[in-house]
């Protein structure tokens, strides 16, 4: 296995961890959630695991669940009871940007349901300040998204079309997804209210003060943090 895929394994084994009979779990969808996806189908083929069932966030985190017989339900109102999944970056205060595989209005909707939000990554996504490297992926609708992103260039950042003009990006909603570089260090919180009161705005990549903690898959062994916990060692 790939030096970097075995990181992304080792933090989702860590995740699986807490997962309890009866419960309700919301899947998420990217490289890492793949592995924990792949881990609860193997430990329910094994019958280490019983009567769980599942939510998926995504079309293809659905289709992986299928194939591996996990049971499926949809989000039911009383929510779900753990969910996990990966992040682009995290910052020291467990806030996250999220989206860059095209899920995040599905996602922050489980992360929004789930009494208990635990992120899963490799070190590649610890960044000291949010948007570090990734831009905030901003889903919006396709009627009128040319003055969405004027709107949008306008909070300071370059807003990005998803795959261009000539083939963009559709979300599983069908939506379009405009990537937002910042220029600067920003306030995640400020532009986080700024693109909820956009019209045209469907959801935002921005996770803040929603994960309980992360597993972060190091050469040298996962590392669990906390929002009050000590940063991981280099």
């Amino acid at each position: 296995m790939d030096p970097l895929e075995r990181l992304k394994r080792d933090a989702a084994e860590r995740a699986l961890a807490l997962i309890e009979p009866h419960m309700v779990l919301g899947l998420g969808s990217g490289s890492t959630a793949r592995h924990f996806i792949a881990g609860l189908g193997a430990r329910l083929a094994a019958g280490a695991l019983g009567d769980v069932t599942a939510v998926p966030a995504s079309r293809e985190s659905e289709r992986q669940a299928a194939e591996l017989g996990i049971p499926l339900i949809d989000l039911p109102a009383g929510g779900v009871d753990l969910a996990v999944d990966g992040m682009d970056e995290v910052d020291p205060d467990l806030n996250a940007i999220k989206g860059l595989g095209g899920a995040l209005t599905r996602e922050k909707i489980l992360a929004s349901s789930a009494r208990r939000f635990v992120l899963v990554g490799d070190r590649r996504k610890r960044v000291d300040r949010l948007g570090t490297r990734a831009p905030v992926p901003v889903e919006v609708i396709p009627f009128g998204w040319q003055r969405t992103r004027e709107r949008l260039r306008a909070l300071g950042g370059d807003p990005r079309l998803r795959g261009g003009e000539d083939e963009p990006y559709r979300t599983d909603n069908g939506n379009l997804i405009l990537d937002l570089a910042m220029d600067a260090a920003f306030d995640p919180a400020t532009l986080a209210l700024a693109l909820c009161q956009l019209p045209g705005v469907v959801e935002h990549g921005l996770f803040l003060g929603m994960a309980e903690r992360a597993f972060i898959a190091l050469e040298s062994g996962v590392v669990e943090l906390t929002r009050q916990s000590a940063e991981p060692p280099a």
